[in-house]
């Protein structure tokens, strides 16, 4: 009988499970919940394609920035790149958390099921155990003991090989444990790496703004004078629509303006000059060009869904990481930035062809009124908790929904 080779094999598949449970546990940092294994599989893999597309803008502006002939250019391309080399890794971190979640997820359910299979084989081998202490002398001296002796082993023969095979399933069980923990700390490497070269590519940020705002200073009396009208306008406004309006038409009157031809000299014969067609009322309508998201996040709102004021989303809401950067959706000209009621601190910007985008929900803004920005040039970060930013999309100051322009 095999029964003493046998036992150490259950004993210790029983007491790998009091061992198992230290890796990912205890080792796992905080991570967002997901409410189930399908939302955690789409969460990761909407945060691979978010790196995907922030490495290829990020490539872009650094080309950009190579073949930039003036230093503002070169700077404002270097901003956005490493703005979108930000996002990049703050949708690395979030494809290892969620990779982290599914593993603790599989964690659970192997060690719920490893609990069921270890009771039974527990008992088992308990009786076993107290069958095979007992003396082959004994059981001979006993009446009866050759009749029992004789059923104990019809019971282990049978009994045996039922042991073997759960306790071969209980090691197939723990060296599933073992590679969920391999898993595990590879997961969480790539974490840590992420939130490391997330740490540098902020301050690389920080440095490289820090070196505009000395650049800049020179131009700060006009900029100051805009700031403190937008903030004029921002106390005279009743809501966010009465300010978007009062900054539109300050928009579209500062458009006309710079299109105004400017001193024409007399011609020699007066009776001869003739009235030129105007070239800018002929001009086709720009179209918004290269407009994105400004985070990268999960839709809580989208354009049109009824509000808690019992009106409707004039754009849409996303959920982003706490503290991501938020990035201008396209090329333009800020138009307000600062705190507004309500709101936390927003941004207005102003782009081409009568369009405006409105940027809520910032914590920090890093723009001034009357910057001019490239799409992807780096506008503030979200809050650092519970974070909720949300992007509005006007042209001609009717709201449209900005899924519809996204390149």
């Amino acid at each position: 009988m095999r029964l003493p080779a046998l036992l150490p094999v259950a004993f210790l598949a029983c007491a790998a499970l009091a061992a198992v449970g230290l890796g990912v546990g205890a080792s796992a940092q905080r991570a967002p919940a997901y409410e189930s294994a399908e939302e955690t599989r789409a969460a990761m893999a909407r945060a691979l394609n978010e790196r995907k597309a922030a490495e290829a803008r990020a490539r872009q502006f650094e080309a950009a920035a190579a073949r930039a002939g003036l230093a503002a250019d070169k700077t404002a391309q270097q901003a956005a790149a490493l703005a979108a080399r930000i996002q990049e890794s703050e949708a690395g971190v979030a494809a290892a958390e969620a990779r982290l979640a599914l593993i603790r997820g599989q964690y659970r359910l192997l060690m719920a099921r490893l609990a069921e299979r270890q009771q039974p084989v527990v008992r088992l081998t308990a009786a076993l155990q107290r069958f095979s202490r007992r003396p082959l002398a004994l059981s001979v001296l006993r009446p009866g003991s050759v009749r029992e002796m004789v059923y104990l082993r019809a019971l282990l023969s049978s009994t045996v090989p039922e042991v073997q095979r759960r306790t071969a399933a209980l090691k197939g069980e723990i060296e599933r444990e073992k590679a969920l923990q391999g898993e595990a700390a590879r997961a969480l490497a790539a974490q840590r790496a992420g939130e490391r070269q997330l740490e540098q590519r902020r301050e690389q940020l920080a440095a490289l703004e820090t070196r505009q705002r000395l650049a800049s200073r020179q131009a700060s009396g006009t900029a100051d004078r805009e700031a403190e009208r937008a903030l004029a306008l921002a106390e005279e406004a009743r809501d966010l629509d009465g300010l978007v309006a009062r900054l539109d038409e300050a928009g579209a009157l500062r458009e006309r303006l710079a299109a105004l031809p400017g001193p024409v000299m007399r011609p020699a014969r007066p009776e001869e000059s003739r009235v030129l067609a105007d070239v800018a009322s002929a001009a086709p309508a720009q179209t918004l060009a290269g407009f994105q998201l400004p985070v990268s996040g999960r839709a809580l709102a989208g354009f049109g869904s009824p509000t808690s004021g019992g009106g409707t989303s004039q754009g849409i809401t996303l959920a982003p990481r706490e503290g991501a950067q938020v990035v201008a959706p396209a090329a333009g000209r800020v138009a307000f930035a600062g705190p507004y009621k309500g709101y936390g601190r927003i941004a207005i910007i102003e782009h081409p062809g009568g369009w405006t985008s409105l940027v809520t929900g910032l914590a920090r803004v890093d723009v001034q009124v009357g910057d001019q920005l490239v799409g992807g040039a780096p506008l503030g970060i979200a809050a650092p908790r519970q974070p909720a930013v949300t992007l509005e999309l006007r042209h001609d100051g009717v709201p449209v929904n900005p899924l519809e322009y996204l390149r």
